[in-house]
């Protein structure tokens, strides 16, 4: 009966101490995810396709681009890229609306290039269409050269 009586409070300790485990761990709030230290994310997917729109672009070209902490991604150039940005306060519009003194034609063949992630932990969606290459290239900087 010794026996008995001891693996019966053997049990019951053992089904307590895994109920009081599980109720800890359902009562405990969920950790929010860390974006791996103190720097907002800076995370984008740039693209550059033939078309007049995005809808109807035929992507040609893509490569991915992270700031934070370091210049990092797919991108040919990421530290210029960032440079870029930074100095653009993030601003995809100022980035590709420099004037350079390049010579172009007049020629409509356009070219699309999209942004589209995280700059600085805000949500980014940015579109521009080029009239062709040449003004593309004159006006993009390093942000969109891959």
């Amino acid at each position: 009966m010794r026996y008995i009586t001891g693996a019966i409070a053997l049990g019951t300790a053992l089904v307590l101490g895994t109920l009081a485990t599980t109720a800890q761990a359902a009562a405990a709030p969920a950790q929010p995810a860390r974006s791996g230290g103190l720097y907002a994310p800076t995370e984008l997917v740039l693209t550059v396709g033939q078309g007049e729109s995005r809808a109807t672009a035929t992507v040609q070209r893509a490569v991915t681009l992270s700031c934070t902490p370091v210049a990092t991604g797919s991108h040919p150039n990421p530290r210029g890229a960032c440079a870029e940005l930074r100095a653009a306060a993030g601003d995809f519009g100022t980035v590709t609306s420099t004037v350079s003194d390049r010579l172009c034609t007049k020629e409509w063949a356009p070219i699309v290039v999209t942004a589209d992630g995280v700059w600085q932990g805000k949500r980014v969606s940015y579109t521009y269409t080029f009239a062709n290459a040449c003004t593309m290239a004159g006006g993009s900087g390093s942000v969109f050269e891959f």
